[in-house]
């Protein structure tokens, strides 16, 4: 898909987990539940950038590994389903937004941008956190792993997301953490927005994003360089 200029009412879509929120503490606290449970040592927090930013089944994975232990796909389900129960009921309890998100979506939104979210964390998960987070009313669409036949990298993940907030997909641009995000944006012919301060085990510098940003104060801005058109129009 040919990159399209920008607009001022270019759709500006997010990831979740160490994009918009540091959920670190709560997906590794879940996810210690179980391997305790299951005789594995459990994974400290500081270990979160190996395995958290793929989605909780790709979690669970890499939590396991880590103890030691490939997972057979009938005790993954399993797990996988255990997981999704014990963390629909804590899965606001450390978790809090990156400082400046909601001024940054503030000024986005000024600006006349729709915003959305697309996650490989489940849809209902990804809502009710943002509602606890109290920012869930500021997104046109909230979209997880589960809502679409299609999850990232898979470009139509992101594009899909841009239709149901009612954008146009050729117009449109992901902020995220990771190789994911970065990978689903250029295959959907988007440009790529990367913090510094996600889940990520490669620096995202490596990655190839069109713009870097170490805080969301500086998102405005990196907005406006990804197209002389909208500089201009939102200056």
């Amino acid at each position: 898909m040919a990159r399209q200029p920008l607009t001022d009412r270019a759709t500006v879509v997010f990831d979740l987990d160490g994009t918009l929120a540091d959920t670190a503490a709560d997906l590794i606290e879940t996810m210690n539940v179980l391997m305790v449970r299951e005789g594995v040592a459990p994974v400290p927090v500081e270990r979160a950038r190996d395995v958290v930013g793929a989605g909780a089944r790709a979690m669970i994975q890499r939590g396991f590994a880590l103890g030691g232990q490939a997972l057979a796909p009938e005790r993954l389900d399993r797990l996988f389903v255990d997981f999704l129960d014990h963390y629909a009921q804590n899965l606001a309890v450390k978790t809090r937004l990156f400082p400046g998100v909601e001024e940054a979506l503030d000024a986005l939104q000024a600006h006349g941008h729709r915003l959305a979210v697309c996650t490989n964390k489940v849809e209902s998960h990804s809502v009710a956190l943002l509602e606890a987070l109290g920012v869930a009313g500021r997104f046109a669409a909230i979209c997880g792993r589960d809502t679409f036949a299609y999850a990232k990298p898979d470009p139509r993940h992101l594009t899909l997301t841009i239709e149901r907030a009612g954008g146009d997909p050729r117009r449109g641009l992901m902020v995220g953490d990771s190789r994911t995000d970065i990978d689903t944006a250029r295959a959907a012919g988007l440009p790529a927005v990367a913090v510094t301060f996600g889940y990520t085990d490669t620096p995202v510098s490596a990655l190839g994003p069109d713009r870097i940003i170490d805080h969301f104060d500086a998102l405005l801005d990196a907005v406006r360089a990804l197209d002389p058109d909208l500089a201009s129009a939102v200056a």
